[in-house]
């Protein structure tokens, strides 16, 4: 496959996919924030209707993201990235129209699998833009469009729509994420021939990444619950605005993504993910135990250090064990695992918060991360060491 420049990851077209990204990723974070008190105080929900309409959303993208890897790796990227982004932004003005139940689910599920379109095929061409020798770290940097949109995104959709302003911030995260559409239309792509392959549910899924998708899903069950439960409990703890937890850690991970890479790509991943999933085990009992204002905060910063180094390394091992043409898939099955790691927490927090409070739960999170230590120990790692190609 032709490169641009095989040493630097800073090529032009990079950068313009990495704000592309950043603004498609802000405008999906007004939507975290915000979508849940519209859904309330406009359509007049129940909390567990408004908890069906959201879930929708991540249930769309579990179930296309397979079905959006084949595609990448069978039609191409480009055209799948463009029109996906496309159809992501068009869609923002439409919850102006979702007056019912039934039209926000309906729409809240199309809007997810246009952003399991556009996710999967857009975190390919980043890899497909970076040289081999600096996957590690250029991942790392692609995320962090992610990562500081997760910091700025929630802040800046709840300011525009307070008191009830909702239409102006559906307006505006569609034009944000048009304007990344724009910036994806000026993007010289990577050439790309299509590995055209017979459709086949065992092609949808790529077996080398399984292994370490696994890993994935298991780190991810506790940050499902961290993301659903937080709130409430910094409320319970007595802290004033819950909402600095996610800007302490956001901070961790871009710090964390600029310096890891780097280290994976010299190293390998053996020590930094190993040190990653021990930050996150150490954060846990933090949280549980320091019921204050000082041990919320620090807990925050170390879990953010370390997903800052598990998510993007996993990733780079995942895209050094397949050939360009099976990305699309690889990419995929990592991402459907995240999916289904954030769903599974969610549903196992609530049920153990209700038995042994948050408290409680998070402290299993931390011994589930144990397990995920120990599984890369005696068997992901290894798998990667098999099946790694030469760079």
């Amino acid at each position: 496959m032709h490169r641009h420049n095989e040493s630097s990851i800073w090529t032009r077209d990079f950068i313009m996919l990495a704000l592309a990204n950043f603004l498609m990723a802000i405008a999906f974070y007004f939507l975290i924030s915000t979508l849940p008190v519209y859904i309330v105080r406009v359509l007049k929900t129940s909390k567990s209707e408004a908890g069906l309409i959201l879930a929708s959303y991540t249930i769309a993208a579990l179930i296309i993201r397979p079905v959006a890897g084949y595609a990448c790796d069978n039609i191409g990227r480009k055209w799948i990235y463009i029109i996906s982004l496309f159809l992501f932004s068009l869609l923002f003005n439409t919850y102006i129209w979702a007056t019912t139940i039934a039209i926000m689910l309906m729409l809240r599920f199309i809007h997810g699998l246009a952003w399991g379109f556009t996710s999967t095929s857009g975190s390919t061409l980043a890899v497909d833009m970076i040289p081999p020798s600096k996957r590690g770290e250029g991942i790392g940097i692609y995320g962090l469009s992610m990562t500081i949109a997760m910091a700025i995104g929630p802040v800046v959709g709840l300011a525009i729509s307070k008191g009830d302003h909702f239409n102006n911030m559906f307006i505006t995260g569609g034009a944000l994420s048009l304007a990344g559409l724009v910036l994806a239309l000026m993007i010289k792509y990577p050439a790309y021939q299509p590995h055209k392959v017979k459709f086949h549910f065992r092609n949808l899924l790529e077996k080398k990444s399984l292994p370490i998708s696994f890993n994935q899903l298991m780190i991810t069950i506790s940050y499902g619950g961290l993301l659903s439960f937080i709130a409430i409990y910094g409320k319970e703890t007595g802290i004033a605005n819950p909402g600095i937890f996610f800007i302490v850690y956001a901070v961790g991970i871009a710090v964390s993504r600029v310096i890891s890479g780097k280290i994976f790509d010299k190293y390998g991943p053996k020590t930094i993910v190993s040190i990653g999933i021990l930050l996150i085990i150490i954060g846990f009992p933090i949280l549980a135990l320091e019921q204050n204002y000082a041990g919320f905060l620090i807990s925050a910063g170390i879990m953010g250090l370390g997903n800052g180094v598990v998510s993007p390394n996993f990733q780079a091992m995942i895209n050094n064990m397949v050939e360009s043409h099976r990305r699309g898939a690889a990419n995929s099955t990592l991402m459907t695992a995240f999916d289904m790691g954030v769903g599974l927490g969610m549903i196992i927090s609530g049920i153990l918060s209700d038995r042994l409070g948050l408290s409680g739960s998070f402290l299993i999170s931390a011994g589930i991360n144990g397990f995920a230590l120990c599984y890369f120990w005696l068997y992901a790692l290894k798998h990667y060491q098999k099946h790694m190609l030469a760079k």
